[in-house]
């Protein structure tokens, strides 16, 4: 074979085989990589929930393989609502802010676990709460549809609207006003008569918020009367 025809044979093969890629050239991807996107919605919901005293978990769900999306020059951007609710299916957009970008939006399940009260024993309706009625245990909040408490300062001084079970997490709902009288306080009683005031000291023998009717020994006579509480530290006498 002569020069001259080699050189068309080599050239005819280099049309149909394609230029070799330069030593060190890297291919540009013909699609946007689906797990790259699902990466950055994972971490931009981890970001989102870290706190202090908390531990996120964060799994993406597949996205639809038929998507193709142009490869992004600039970084991907997340986008999550700040007042999005915590749910444990989240949803979160990711965008490719270039002029000829695209948003995808990222199906995630969140699993947020906090330290939040929960009861150690029955409680009934009625009772205040103590710091031996309650422990602190760490919980997936994202279940927790009515809500939790997190820490005694929450519950100090109330009263249970409602009967809550050993083991229950400790709800806002469950709780009642704070409670204006506890027994064994002193408290100030009030009598009135004919638009005579006569006040006394004694000790209450039962606790109750403003309106609710105990019993109240006076300190001076030692006498037992029926009081309704009215303030903090003060009851009306009953007649």
């Amino acid at each position: 074979m002569n020069n001259g025809l080699a050189s068309a044979v080599l050239g005819i093969a280099m049309l149909w085989l394609g230029s070799p890629q330069p030593a060190g050239a890297t291919a540009v991807a013909a699609t946007q990589s689906l797990d790259d996107v699902r990466s950055a919605a994972e971490q931009a919901l981890r970001q989102h929930y870290a706190m202090p005293g908390s531990r996120v978990e964060v799994q993406s769900e597949a996205l639809d393989l038929r998507l193709h999306l142009t490869p992004c020059r600039e970084p991907l951007q997340a986008l999550i609502a700040k007042n999005a609710a915590t749910r444990s299916r989240m949803t979160v957009r990711i965008q490719c802010p270039q002029a000829d970008g695209w948003t995808v939006r990222v199906p995630l399940q969140l699993k947020l676990f906090r330290k939040v009260l929960v009861a150690n024993r029955p409680l009934l309706r009625g009772d205040g709460l103590r710091s031996a009625d309650v422990h602190a245990e760490e919980r997936d909040v994202t279940r927790l549809g009515y809500g939790y408490l997190e820490n005694l300062d929450q519950v100090g001084g109330r009263t249970l609207t409602r009967a809550v079970a050993s083991g229950s997490v400790l709800s806002p709902g469950v709780l009642g006003g704070r409670r204006m009288v506890r027994a064994g306080d002193h408290v100030q009683m009030v009598a009135r008569l004919d638009g005579i005031e006569v006040r006394a000291e004694g000790v209450a023998l039962g606790s109750g918020d403003n309106g609710a009717r105990l019993r109240v020994r006076n300190d001076s006579s030692g006498k037992v009367v029926d009081a309704m509480v009215s303030a903090p530290g003060v009851v009306i006498a009953l007649p």
